[in-house]
């Protein structure tokens, strides 16, 4: 399948552009290791727990939910994961890949499950705003209605879902991309391991760059 038959790309941000894995790794055993929980062992360990709902995934990390309300390491999770912005970095050809699908003069936009404003406060950092027709994130800081985000996009854009595809690093971006009626690829430098993304039985890449080639 190839990108020229498409005129809309929808990105998803977080381990799909933005390279966040290891902070994402730091932050999330800082809050165990306070909670006198064991840290999860390394990236690869990470990425075999790592997934939607993200409240599932925490019970995964092993946080004791049912008698800590989700809320609370949620909101101390997003408030040290932007508690410094050096942490944060794009991957390697990410800028480039934006810019050349640019010049193919296809229209793109980011849909995140992240907070709305952390979203724009991120992209700010990198000054890649120009690249998107539109930055779409939630509400709220618990992650669950990114699909609700892109059907209300859908609806008000008029968007052709046969000349759209979603880019994105997890099974959970598959499953949007096929509620939301759109073609699908999938990255596995991100936030979930590539033996875990190639069940979905769509292009998975081993990174941006990748993508580009088949244009």
């Amino acid at each position: 399948m190839m990108l020229s038959k498409y005129t809309n790309i929808i990105w998803d941000w977080n381990g799909t552009i933005l390279n966040d894995v290891e902070w994402c790794l730091t932050v999330i055993n800082t809050l165990l290791v306070n909670r006198g929980i064991a840290p999860i062992k390394d990236i690869k360990a990470y990425r075999d727990i790592f997934g939607f709902p993200v409240i599932d995934y925490y019970r995964r990390a092993g946080f004791d939910l049912d008698n800590e309300p989700f809320e609370i390491p949620a909101a101390e999770f997003i408030k040290l994961y932007h508690s410094d912005n050096r942490r944060f970095c794009l991957f390697d050809n990410a800028v480039k890949t934006l810019n050349a699908f640019n010049k193919m003069g296809l229209k793109q936009i980011i849909l995140s499950a992240s907070e709305v404003n952390n979203l724009r406060s991120q992209t700010s950092l990198f000054d890649i705003e120009y690249c998107f027709d539109e930055i779409i994130g939630i509400s709220n800081i618990y992650a669950k209605s990114k699909v609700d985000a892109g059907q209300e996009y859908i609806s008000r854009s008029g968007l052709d879902k046969s000349k759209a595809v979603l880019i994105g690093d997890t099974i959970h971006d598959y499953e949007v991309a096929k509620t939301l009626g759109v073609d699908c690829f999938l990255i596995s430098q991100g936030h979930q391991h590539k033996h875990k993304l190639l069940e979905c039985g769509i292009p998975v890449f081993d990174d941006i760059k990748s993508i580009v080639l088949q244009i």
